[in-house]
C-alpha cells in the first residue's frame, strides 16, 4: 500500500490533517487503532480563533450548527464572579465559543473526508516504522506495510509513532486526576455561560452542551472510574452554585484521567511529524488541548502540501511554530490549574485578590483573548 502521508490516528487532528491533505489534491492512509464509535468524549468547546483556522477545511459552518455558541465566560466563587470574562466584542467573525461533544466534531471531519474521496481504515495499530532516504514504512498489525514520504503521528499521549521515532516527550504528571461527568440536571445552571469554578472545596467546570445536558470537570485527588449521580451531585454542591441549589437527575456518561504537563522536544524526525496530543498535553483547565490540535493539523497539512511540491523548509517552521505556542497554551492552563489548586488555607485570599483584579478591564480583555487564541491580535 503506498501514500503521499500515512496518518496514524484518526480523532480530531488526524481527520483534520488528512482532510487538510486532501484537499492539496495528495494521497493518504489514515489508520486508526479503534473500533467506530469507541472513542470516548473529552474534549467539548471550539474556541475563536480554530472556527478561522477550520475555515479552509470547510467544516466551520457545519460544526457550529451543531454546536451551542456561547459569548459568556465567568471565573466564579459559588455566585460571586471573580471575572467575567465576554468573547462578544473579539475582533473576530466568531465571538463565541463553540460547546460540541468531541464525537460530533469527529463525525463532521470524517463526513468531509469521505466527501472528499478519503476514508479510515480500522481497527489497525502500527507496530513498527522505518525510515530511508526516500520515505518511511509503517508496519500494521495486520501484516501490511504502508510505503509513504511521510508519516503524522496524531496517535494521543501514548504515541506509539512517536515512541518508534525516538522522540521524547517530557514533562510531569500532577499529583491530580480528572473526573468528567455529563449530567442532566432539574434547572438551577445557567445554560449561556461556561464556568469555572475556584471553590475552597478545588476546581469545577460547568459547562453547558447543545443536547440540554451540562459537562462537569473537576480536578481531584482520585477520581472514581464510574461517577454515580450522588458522586457528581457532591462535585455541584460542594463547587459550585450555592442560591440556585441544582439537583443532578442523571449520569450519561463519565470518565477519568490523570494530569499530564508535556511537550515534545521537537515536532520532527525526519520523515516523521507530530501533532495534537501526541506532541503536547496538558491540564484541560481553560480547554485549550483540541483546540490547540486542530490548529496543528492544518498547519502540518499545508506544510506537508508544501513539502511534497519541493518546499521542504515549511516543516521545520510548522515544527518550531506550533511547538512555541503549545508551550504558551500549557503555561496558561498551568496557571489556570494552580490558582485553582491553591492551598485550602489561602483560597479565601485569592478569591478576594481575583474579585479585585477582575473588575480591570484590561484583565478581562487578555483573558478572553489568550483563552479564544489569539493573545497578540
Amino acid at each position: 500500500m503506498t501514500a503521499a502521508v500515512v496518518v496514524v490516528g484518526a480523532g480530531p487532528v488526524g481527520l483534520a490533517v488528512a482532510v487538510g491533505l486532501r484537499l492539496h489534491g495528495h494521497e493518504i492512509v489514515v489508520v486508526d487503532r479503534q473500533a467506530e464509535g469507541a472513542n470516548a468524549s473529552r474534549a467539548c468547546v471550539i474556541h475563536p480563533r480554530t472556527p478561522e483556522v477550520l475555515e479552509r477545511l470547510g467544516v466551520t459552518k457545519r460544526l457550529i450548527e451543531l454546536g451551542l455558541e456561547l459569548q459568556d465566560f465567568a471565573v466564579r466563587d459559588g455566585d460571586r464572579k471573580l471575572i467575567p470574562v465576554s468573547f462578544a466584542d473579539l475582533p473576530t467573525d466568531y465571538p463565541f465559543v463553540t460547546m460540541i461533544p468531541q464525537p460530533l466534531t469527529e463525525q463532521v471531519l470524517l463526513e468531509r473526508l469521505q466527501e472528499l474521496g478519503g476514508a479510515v481504515r480500522r481497527p489497525y495499530a502500527a507496530t513498527a516504522l522505518n525510515q530511508t532516504a526516500d520515505g518511511v514504512e509503517v508496519t500494521l498489525d495486520s501484516g501490511e506495510v504502508v510505503q509513504a514520504q511521510y508519516v503524522v503521528a496524531a496517535d494521543g499521549m501514548n504515541s506509539t509513532i512517536r515512541e518508534l521515532a525516538g522522540l521524547r516527550m517530557p514533562g510531569s504528571t500532577l499529583q491530580l486526576s480528572c473526573s468528567l461527568v455529563d449530567v442532566r440536571v432539574d434547572g438551577g445552571l445557567p445554560t449561556d455561560e461556561v464556568a469555572l469554578y475556584f471553590a475552597a472545596a478545588g476546581m469545577l467546570v460547568v459547562a453547558p452542551l447543545p443536547d440540554g445536558t451540562f459537562r462537569l470537570v473537576a480536578e481531584v485527588q482520585d477520581a472514581p472510574e464510574h461517577p454515580d449521580v450522588a458522586y457528581a451531585q457532591r462535585l455541584l454542591t460542594d463547587r459550585g452554585p450555592r442560591k440556585a441549589d441544582p439537583k443532578i437527575t442523571e449520569v450519561v456518561w463519565g470518565s477519568r484521567f490523570r494530569i499530564h504537563e508535556r511537550v515534545a522536544d521537537t515536532y520532527r524526525s525526519g520523515r516523521v511529524l507530530l501533532a495534537g496530543d501526541a506532541a503536547h498535553t496538558h491540564s484541560p483547565a481553560g480547554g485549550q488541548g483540541m483546540n490547540l490540535g486542530l490548529r496543528d493539523a492544518v498547519s502540518l497539512a499545508d506544510a506537508l502540501s508544501a513539502t511534497l511540491a519541493g518546499d521542504e523548509s515549511r516543516l521545520d517552521v510548522y515544527a518550531a511554530s506550533s511547538r512555541a505556542e503549545a508551550v504558551r497554551v500549557i503555561e496558561l492552563s498551568h496557571r489556570l490549574t494552580m490558582l485553582a489548586n491553591a492551598p485550602k488555607p489561602v483560597r479565601p485570599v485569592r478569591n478576594a485578590v481575583l474579585t479585585l483584579v477582575g473588575r480591570v478591564n484590561k484583565t478581562q480583555n487578555g483573558l478572553a483573548k489568550r483563552l479564544a487564541g489569539f493573545p497578540d491580535r
